[in-house]
């Protein structure tokens, strides 16, 4: 049964500002190919961190909200910690 969820990635922009709207295409499409239905993606854009973490001050953050099935939630993570784009992930359940 599919639910909908809430995405929030935090993209690595350093030295990559002009590319943003390609990572975010990019990332949508990594979600679709893994069972995600998009229904809304949101850029909250680039924040600096609390800490410098893992040699970086900042980055760009993007909502997405999609519904899938909850075993393609594992599969998404685990392909998203692949991409070097993609500098943290998390992922609440909506309702």
């Amino acid at each position: 049964m599919k639910r909908k969820y809430e995405g929030v990635i935090v993209l690595n922009t350093k030295d990559k500002e002009d590319s943003v709207d390609t990572m975010i295409s990019n990332v949508s499409k990594e979600l679709e190919a893994l069972g995600a239905e998009l229904e809304q993606v949101e850029q909250l854009g680039r924040k600096e961190f609390a800490y410098n973490a893992r040699h970086l001050a900042a980055g760009f953050y993007v909502n997405y909200f999609f519904t899938a099935e909850p075993a393609a939630i594992d599969a998404i993570t685990e392909k998203l910690k692949l991409n070097k784009d993609v500098h943290l992930q998390h992922y609440k359940r909506l309702g």
